[in-house]
C-alpha cells in the first residue's frame, strides 16, 4: 500500500497527470503514508499538517484506495460541502476510483416537505420576512433533487424561515409522516447507507453517538475508518452531546407546531389555544429574569433566586396544563400523538433542572436576546470517547492545521483520551520568513486599558492606508469590534464589512469581490476562512484569545483541573487560547505566493513569561517591533 501511495503523489502519478499546478510534497506524502497505515490497521493517527501541506488529499487519497467504507467528518459546513462538491470528486477522476461517495448533513440542512406545505397552507406569522422566504422555499421545493437547504438561494444560515421549513428530531414523524416515502433525510441516509466514502461533520457524528445510546436507530451507516478534520474542535462539540440541555427555542417551537395543529385540525378546542398562549407567556417571562441582553453563567446560583425559581415553576405548570388539554384532544386528531409525547420529555428535563448534585458536570445558563438555554456539560469527555473508538474497532485519524501547543500534542492527545499509534506534525511548505512579516507592536496600553480601543484605530488606520484596505481585523469580544468600527468607518475611504451586518458568506464574498475592504469579525471569522492573494495581506489581532475569565463551562474545568493538583492555567486557559491564535494568525498565508503582515496588540506575547509558549507555536515569520517596518513591507507588497 506505501508504494501504491506513494506513486500516487509522485511527479508521474495520477494526481501530476490529471491536475493543473500539481507538484509532489513530502510533506503530504509523509501524512498520506501514515494515513494509509492507519486505515489498513485500524489504529489511531494523530497528525498536524501545517497551511498548505494538502492534508485534504493526504487523506482522501487512502481513503479512495482503502478496502473498507470511511466516514470523512469536517468541523465546518463549509469545507464539508468544499470536500464532495470539489475535492472528492477531482480525486475519484484523478485515481478512476471506483467508489461511491456521499454527503449526509443534520436534519436541520434539508427541507421537510410535510412542513413546508403545512405552513404554506397556514402561514405561522405576520412577519413580511418568514412570508418571503416561504415563497422562495417553495420554488425550491419544486426544483431540488437533494432538499439541501443550502442550495436554495437567497435562504441563509440565519434566516428566519427555517424552522417552518426543516423538522428537528421532536417534531418529525417518521415513518407516520404523510411524505415519508419522498422524504430527503431518509433519501440521503439511504444513499449514505449505500456509499464508500461518506462526508459528515463533527455535530452529526456525536448525534448519532447519542441516538445510538438512547437505543435509537444510527443517523448513519457503521464504517472501518473515521477521519476527522478541522479536529482541533471535537473536545468541545463532544461536551455538549455527552451532557444534557434544554432550551426555550424549543419549547417555542413546540408552541409554534401545536398551534398550527390546533388551527388547521381542531379549531373549536378552545381551551387548547388558551393553555398554548398562557404557555407562551410564562416562557416569555422565565426568559425575561434574566435581563435583556445575552449573558452565561453559572445555573446553581440562580437557582438561589426565588424569583427564577418561581418563574420555572409557572412554565412547569403551565406545560403540564398543556399536558392535560392535549390528553383530550388525543382522538381527535392522529397529530396530536407525537407533540402530545414531546410536551411530557419537556416537562422531565426542567424539572431535572433542579437537580444540580451531580459531580463532574458544569451547571450552566446562557441566553440570548430571545431564549434561555440550560445545559448540563461534561467536563471531561476523554474516558467516554475513548471507550467510543475501542466499540467501533475502526480506524481513527485526527488532522488539523492547529493541534499543537509549544510543539507537542499531548493536549489535544489527553482531551479526546487517544493513545495514537503515530503523532506527527507535518510542516508548511510555505516560505514564511520571506513571505511575512510579525509585529509585535511597542508602545501599546495594556489589553483591558480604556485607551485601548482607540489605540488600535490609530494603529489600523495605518496599516489599511499601507495594505490600500486588504486588511482583516479580528477581534475577541464584539464589544471592542464595535467601539473600532466606530473609529474606523468615518476615517477611511475604503468599504468596511462587519461580521453581524450580514451572513458571513456574503460579507466574505463582498470583502473579496471588492479586493481592497477592510473586513472586522469576531470568533466565526478566526478560522474555516479561505482569502487568497492579494485581496487579504494584513491581519490585525487585538488581544490573545483567552476565554472569558467568568464563562461558567470554564470555571467548572478550572476547579476541576485544581482539585485533581494540576494548575488551570497551564492545562486549560494556555493551551485553548494559544490553538485560538494559531487559527486566526492561519487567516493571513494561504497559498505559496501570498505574502502579507500579522499585527497582535498584545503587549503580553513580550512581556509575560507564556508570551513564549504562543510565539513558539507560530510559524517562522520575522518579527519585528516596529511598526513603520509593517508598513514598509505592506508598502513594497502592494
Amino acid at each position: 500500500m506505501i508504494g501504491i501511495i506513494k506513486q500516487l503523489f509522485s511527479a508521474t502519478g495520477p494526481l501530476a497527470l490529471s491536475l493543473d499546478g500539481y507538484t509532489p510534497r513530502q510533506p503530504q506524502i509523509d501524512m498520506a503514508v501514515a494515513v494509509a497505515d492507519a486505515l489498513k490497521n485500524s489504529s489511531q493517527l494523530v497528525v498536524e499538517a501545517g497551511t498548505g501541506t494538502g492534508k485534504t488529499f493526504a487523506y482522501l487519497a487512502p481513503a479512495l484506495k482503502s478496502k473498507g467504507r470511511t466516514i470523512i467528518s469536517t468541523g465546518s459546513k463549509a469545507l464539508q460541502e468544499q470536500l464532495y462538491h470539489r475535492d472528492l470528486p477531482q480525486l475519484v477522476k484523478a485515481l478512476s476510483a471506483s467508489k461511491k461517495t456521499a454527503l449526509l448533513k443534520g436534519r436541520a440542512n434539508y427541507l421537510c416537505t410535510y412542513r413546508l406545505n403545512q405552513h404554506v397552507a397556514h402561514v405561522p406569522t405576520d412577519d413580511s420576512d418568514v412570508m418571503h422566504q416561504l415563497a422562495m422555499v417553495a420554488k425550491f421545493a419544486s426544483e431540488t433533487q437533494s432538499g439541501d437547504l443550502a442550495d436554495c438561494i437567497g435562504i441563509e444560515d440565519d434566516a428566519k424561515v427555517l424552522p417552518y421549513v426543516n423538522s428537528t428530531a421532536d417534531n418529525c414523524l417518521g415513518k407516520e409522516c404523510p411524505d415519508f416515502q419522498s422524504c430527503y433525510i431518509r433519501k440521503a441516509r439511504l444513499t449514505a447507507a449505500d456509499a464508500d466514502v461518506v462526508v459528515i461533520n463533527h455535530h452529526l457524528f456525536f448525534a448519532d453517538m447519542a441516538v445510538k445510546e438512547s437505543g435509537f436507530a444510527e443517523l448513519m451507516p457503521k464504517a472501518d475508518a473515521y477521519i476527522f478534520d478541522e479536529a482541533h474542535q471535537l473536545s468541545e462539540i463532544a461536551s455538549d452531546y455527552f451532557g444534557e440541555s434544554v432550551s426555550t427555542k424549543k419549547l417555542v417551537d413546540l408552541i409554534n407546531d401545536l398551534r398550527a395543529i390546533y388551527r388547521a385540525e381542531i379549531p373549536d378546542m378552545l381551551q387548547l389555544g388558551k393553555s398554548l398562549n398562557k404557555l407562551e407567556t410564562s416562557v416569555a417571562d422565565l426568559r425575561l429574569q434574566f435581563g435583556v441582553d445575552g449573558s452565561r453563567g453559572d445555573w446553581r446560583e440562580k437557582l438561589s433566586d426565588k424569583q427564577i425559581c418561581a418563574a420555572l415553576h409557572r412554565v412547569i405548570s403551565d406545560l403540564d396544563f398543556v399536558y392535560q388539554v392535549l390528553k383530550l384532544c388525543l382522538d381527535r386528531s392522529d397529530k396530536i400523538e407525537h407533540p402530545f409525547e414531546r410536551t411530557l420529555a419537556f416537562k422531565g428535563q426542567l424539572e431535572r433542572v433542579f437537580d444540580t448534585a451531580q459531580t463532574g458536570f458544569s451547571y450552566w445558563y446562557e441566553t440570548t436576546r430571545r431564549y434561555l438555554t440550560i445545559n448540563i456539560t461534561p467536563l471531561n469527555v476523554s474516558a467516554k470517547f475513548a471507550q467510543m473508538m475501542q466499540d467501533t474497532g475502526a480506524g481513527f485519524v485526527f488532522t488539523s492545521a492547529t493541534l499543537s501547543v509549544d510543539n507537542k500534542l499531548a493536549h489535544f492527545n489527553a482531551s479526546l483520551g487517544l493513545k495514537p499509534k503515530q503523532s506527527m506534525m507535518v510542516d508548511s511548505p510555505f516560505d514564511y520568513p520571506n513571505q511575512a512579516l510579525l509585529c509585535l507592536p511597542r508602545y501599546l496600553p495594556e489589553s483591558h486599558a480604556d485607551n485601548m480601543p482607540h489605540a488600535i484605530v490609530k494603529l489600523t488606520l495605518e496599516l489599511i492606508k499601507s495594505a490600500q484596505g486588504r486588511c482583516f481585523v479580528l477581534f475577541t469580544s464584539y464589544r471592542m469590534m464595535h467601539l473600532v468600527a466606530e473609529g474606523l468607518t468615518t476615517q477611511i475611504d475604503y468599504p468596511v464589512y462587519m461580521q453581524g451586518q450580514m451572513s458571513k458568506r456574503i460579507i466574505l464574498e463582498k470583502f473579496t469581490r471588492h479586493g481592497n475592504a477592510v473586513l472586522l469579525g469576531t470568533a466565526s471569522f478566526w478560522e474555516g476562512v479561505d482569502v487568497r492573494g492579494s485581496t487579504l495581506s494584513c491581519v490585525i489581532i487585538d488581544k490573545l484569545p483567552f476565554a472569558a475569565p467568568d464563562d461558567p463551562l470554564l470555571q467548572a474545568k478550572m476547579q476541576d483541573c485544581q482539585m485533581q493538583g494540576k494548575d488551570p492555567f497551564a492545562h486549560i486557559q494556555l493551551p485553548q487560547a494559544v490553538i485560538a491564535l494559531k487559527q486566526g494568525v492561519g487567516r493571513l498565508i494561504r497559498d505559496s505566493k501570498d505574502k502579507g503582515v500579522l499585527v497582535i496588540c498584545d503587549n503580553r506575547l513580550v512581556t509575560r513569561q507564556y508570551g513564549q509558549v504562543f510565539l513558539k507555536s507560530l510559524p517562522p515569520m520575522r518579527r519585528t517591533r516596529s511598526l513603520e517596518d509593517a508598513n514598509k513591507f505592506l508598502q513594497q507588497i502592494n
